[in-house]
């Protein structure tokens, strides 16, 4: 079972979504995505490079933190991080980019994907310094979404 639902327009009041018209707006940017989960992963980055993305996974934490950190600032665009990882989980990941002495990639927008609906699991996220916090399984308009409007993108 995966934590990736599909997109149906017909739960959004038959509306398309821009990005499934045409020249996608995502057209190139680049995502990091934190998940432990195999199917997960290659659910999520046929979703994202189908909406024009550039995915690189990460296998857990401690795995998203060194490719951020070793990587020029700019090369990504937003983290989809996993709350709940192996090594490192999503939160301690998430904290420590935010404590990264390059001020470019320690602001990185990251998005919380978790299993915990809960709002005290939201603001956790928040207060550990993700930006947005999203619960599986994954609703993908939403998620599209979130990260137009996190990266600022004009969706």
């Amino acid at each position: 079972e995966t934590d990736f639902k599909p997109d149906r327009p017909a739960d959004r009041g038959g509306e398309v979504p821009e990005w499934r018209l045409g020249e996608s707006v995502f057209k190139g940017k680049r995502i990091l995505l934190a998940e432990d989960n195999e199917l997960n992963q290659e659910i999520a980055v046929t979703i994202l490079e189908e909406a024009g993305f550039v995915v690189d996974v990460a296998d857990d934490g401690t795995k998203a933190v060194e490719k951020l950190e070793t990587s020029l600032p700019g090369t990504y665009d937003v983290i989809l991080m996993d709350i709940q990882m192996p090594v490192m989980d999503g939160r301690q990941a998430a904290k420590a980019i935010r404590e990264l002495d390059d001020p470019v990639l320690s602001r990185i927008p990251i998005i919380a994907l978790s299993a915990n609906a809960f709002e005290i699991d939201r603001r956790m996220s928040l207060k550990f310094g993700m930006n947005e916090h999203l619960t599986k399984p994954i609703d993908i308009p939403l998620l599209l979404e979130t990260i137009a409007r996190t990266v600022s993108l004009n969706v």
